[in-house]
């Protein structure tokens, strides 16, 4: 299956990723709102969620600040695993195909952040080759993280996420995205046209909306 569409519309947003482990139960986040875009495409947050600051790992092995290192920058944020069969991928997928298809000068302004919340398995090396797949020719900057769980669980706790479950199958379908004022007003969910709205919201986001 290409994606795994949401349940109950917009308000469930944690992903059971569906691997031999098992997956979880959809949760809600409380901060999705369905009835006002503000003329996004994507899900409005109610209120706007402000770029969060926590320090992991990334794939070459050092510190990565995330609030200083991104602020200003419009900024994909996301919180998955590489093993999930479906949801993290296509998410992944759908965030390089929006880029590719945006304004030059704003997916090199760009950044996308995955975060594992599989902390047992998703070793840098891990993360980096399978971010590669989505990343290859990209104009922006794409960063794989990792950390402990206690590390992982704030960092989530900071994004205003739903803490994943299960070894980190079951967590947030919520992709974030920051503008450069260091707020996020709109997140992606799991469907089919994904890509479309990051695609619509990006360059607006990026002129400061």
């Amino acid at each position: 299956m290409r994606r795994v569409v949401a349940l109950l519309g917009a308000l469930l947003v944690l992903a059971g990723c569906t691997s031999s482990g098992g997956g979880g139960t959809p949760k809600p986040s409380g901060l999705i709102n369905q009835h006002t875009s503000g003329g996004f495409a994507g899900e409005a947050l109610s209120p706007p969620q402000p770029r969060p600051s926590f320090t992991l790992t990334d794939t070459h092995g050092q510190p990565f600040a995330f609030g200083s290192t991104t602020a200003g920058h419009p900024t994909l944020l996301y919180f998955g695993y590489t093993h999930c069969p479906d949801v993290c991928p296509a998410t992944m997928a759908d965030a390089a195909l929006a880029l590719s298809h945006v304004p030059a000068a704003v997916a090199k302004r760009s950044y996308v952040v995955f975060v594992t919340t599989d902390v047992k398995r998703d070793t840098s090396q891990v993360i980096g080759r399978w971010l590669s797949h989505f990343s290859r020719g990209s104009a922006a900057t794409w960063v794989g993280l990792r950390g402990t769980q206690a590390e992982i669980d704030a960092a989530q706790a900071a994004a205003h996420v739903v803490v994943a479950e299960d070894g980190g199958q079951t967590h947030s379908a919520e992709m974030l995205l920051y503008g450069p004022n260091d707020y996020a007003k709109v997140a992606y969910l799991a469907t089919n046209d994904e890509n479309e709205q990051i695609e619509h919201d990006l360059p607006l986001i990026a002129q400061g909306r």
